[in-house]
């Protein structure tokens, strides 16, 4: 069941039994990521279900906290449905791009195909933060690009409280 909120007539807010999400109990993985979760090809809010119960199997992440969803219009490519968006708070022992490497192998498993820059995506994985690192490789740049300046980001972010 989705708990949906009108902020206005292009955003809106669901909750489900998993988004938000806070975990009671202690763990000693040594890293602490944000990461941005996104998608709007198919049923995205099941989805997004299906990768909490994912990740809450690998013992190699730890769900910390999640944000609500949010529905927002898409930017760059605006000819494609309305995203699904998402924060998760994960800790994990993998440094960031091995954390990124495993990202995109999820995204894979979720049936995740890059055609163009800003297309349509069943399932998008960013890193926003990772454990307060500054990182600017050809692979990787963290804090994510112009994290600050998406509804995307900042509205998710702002309802967990951080």
């Amino acid at each position: 069941m989705y708990l949906k909120r009108e902020l206005n007539e292009h955003l809106s807010t669901f909750r489900t039994s998993r988004f938000p999400y806070a975990n009671k109990r202690k763990n000693s993985l040594r890293y602490e990521v944000t990461i941005g979760i996104g998608g709007n090809i198919g049923d995205v809010k099941r989805r997004f279900e299906h990768l909490f119960i994912y990740l809450q199997r690998d013992k190699r992440v730890s769900i910390e906290r999640t944000s609500l969803i949010l529905k927002n219009p898409p930017f760059g490519y605006t000819q494609q449905e309305d995203f699904f968006n998402s924060i998760m708070i994960l800790k994990t022992n993998m440094k960031a791009q091995t954390f990124l490497d495993y990202l995109l192998g999820v995204e894979k498993k979720f049936g995740r195909k890059r055609s163009f820059k800003d297309a349509p995506r069943t399932l998008d994985l960013d890193i926003i933060f990772f454990n307060n690192e500054i990182i600017n490789t050809k692979t990787l740049t963290i804090p994510h690009h112009s994290w600050s300046k998406r509804e995307s980001v900042v509205i998710p972010l702002a309802s967990m409280s951080i």
